[in-house]
């Protein structure tokens, strides 16, 4: 039988891209949605991760463990740091949202540029790139950007407004090796991004799906 993914979402909006990263990617597999609209406000409320997201983090990944999941899959970038905290010991692969997009990232040079929607996602994502660099004794120069109203013309349904958005932050961001999209959301601007020869544009979906698939033999 396929795999059996566990999906766990902060934001609705980050569903479609993910199902179509795994309709590409890996249509074998089966996927499950569970979706938890107030941690984004909780984060925001908080203004940084405590002990308290970590133990929702690990109720969440045991949802999963429970309803027979063979892996689980996070598709908020923010929570990086709780998710890592709460997956040690867990039986079953557990991805944190931009992990995998990190990992190639790295392999395409020192300079790495970012674009996030969801502000608080920067300083998590800031440190995943640093550990990840520092395990691999890289010191890479990174520009991480926030694109202010991305996010909520999306969620508004303007999503033409919001590809254009990330197009307009991403045409400033040329002195970089790689362009990495830091949220599940943004993956449908990829197309809208103008090619800089050079300059790879990476998605979260896309590598996370293939990392997962490789971790799971599937």
């Amino acid at each position: 039988m396929a795999p059996r993914i566990q999906l766990i979402h902060a934001v609705s909006v980050a569903q479609g891209p993910i199902h179509g990263a795994f309709a590409r990617l890996w249509p074998e597999a089966r996927i499950a949605d569970l979706t938890e609209a107030s941690l984004a406000a909780d984060l925001a409320g908080a203004g940084e991760l405590t002990d308290a997201f970590t133990g929702r983090m690990a109720a969440l990944i045991g949802y999963g463990v429970e309803a027979g999941a063979d892996g689980v899959m996070f598709t908020c970038s923010a929570f990086g740091a709780a998710i890592k905290a709460a997956r040690d010991g867990v039986s079953i692969p557990v991805l944190k949202p931009d992990e995998a997009m990190i990992e190639a990232a790295l392999s395409e040079g020192p300079r790495i540029g970012g674009l996030a929607t969801f502000a608080p996602t920067i300083a998590s994502l800031a440190g995943e790139l640093a550990a990840a660099a520092g395990a691999r004794g890289l010191k890479p120069a990174i520009d991480l950007r926030h694109v202010p109203g991305a996010m909520e013309a999306l969620q508004l349904g303007r999503g033409d407004e919001h590809d254009a958005l990330i197009a307009e932050a991403a045409a400033e961001m040329t002195g970089v090796d790689v362009l990495i999209l830091a949220q599940f959301s943004m993956s449908g601007a990829r197309d809208a991004i103008a090619e800089i020869a050079g300059r790879p544009v990476l998605t979260a979906p896309d590598e996370a799906v293939k990392k997962l698939r490789r971790l799971l033999g599937g």
